[in-house]
């Protein structure tokens, strides 16, 4: 049996991840919402929980110091609890800003370097996103996140003498609960923008829609497992023909690639709007 760290455990990938890999491995699962746990991990033995904060560096250090008090080793790290931070750059604040880098990129790296001397010989994977190649209009920070995100574990992968292979994992639009909580996390900040109203809306009715239109779930953990199985895998993986496509497209001279995003939202938000 493979021992397996997973974050974001109770929704979405992370879930579906969960799921699959205990049925015949060791999961540790960490969970923030409590409420959610018991349904996750009662129908497997194979579950250990364990509570983590990603905003919490406290947090973070309890559940690190938790794993390595349960074994020795760990095969591989899972990276998937991240939210989406939505609007105008000019109208974002810092403190929302820094909350977004804490939760997607440095919680991550700091949970990680809490767990290589367990790592040694295994591997990282990170769910990062096909966000990550460039701009997204109005979710810019999650963008730049994933972004730093891929930067820093690619640093981390070279620099380091141990033996740990770090895989980027880039999915589309995958259907998971995070379109819906993102559009209720981000309600209240965006519903009196009035400069921004129409692309607000756009942005609202595409999250819930991608909610339910995007790829499976089960695509993304089918992705994983081979790439888990690999003995020298890639450093990055797309998901989906969207993901495809936007590493195709942010190969564009960054002129033109803004032009192009331009017009492209501004099409698209005056058909959805009816305009």
């Amino acid at each position: 049996m493979k021992k397996y760290v997973i974050t974001g455990s109770t929704s979405g990938i992370g879930r579906a991840l969960v799921e699959e890999l205990s049925k015949s491995n060791i999961v540790f699962a960490g969970y923030r919402n409590s409420a959610k746990v018991d349904e996750l991990f009662k129908n497997s033995e194979n579950i250990i929980p364990f509570y983590i904060d990603m905003k919490n560096s406290a947090s973070i250090s309890d559940a690190a110091d938790f794993i390595k008090s349960k074994t020795d080793k760990i095969d591989t790290l899972i990276n998937v609890a991240g939210s989406v931070l939505a609007g105008a750059v000019e109208n974002l604040e810092i403190q929302d800003l820094k909350e977004q880098f804490q939760i997607n990129t440095f919680s991550h790296l700091e949970f990680s370097n809490q767990l290589l001397s367990i790592l040694d010989g295994g591997k990282i994977i990170n769910i990062s996103s096909m966000s990550s190649f460039g701009i997204f209009p109005f979710i810019a920070p999650y963008c730049a996140s994933k972004r730093a995100l891929d930067i820093l574990f690619n640093s981390l992968m070279v620099e380091t003498k141990k033996n740990i292979k770090v895989i980027s994992i880039k999915p589309g639009v995958i259907a998971t609960p995070l379109w819906e909580r993102s559009v209720n996390e981000n309600f209240e900040r965006l519903k009196d923008d009035s400069a921004y109203g129409k692309e607000m809306k756009f942005l609202k009715e595409n999250a819930l829609k991608n909610g339910i239109k995007g790829l499976n779930v089960k695509k993304v953990v089918e992705v994983i497992k081979k790439v888990d199985e690999l003995k020298n895998p890639k450093s990055s993986y797309l998901v989906g023909k969207d993901a495809v496509m936007a590493s195709i497209f942010f190969h564009l001279p960054v002129d033109m690639l803004n032009f192009l995003t331009k017009q492209l939202m501004k099409k698209r938000v005056n058909t959805n709007i009816g305009e």
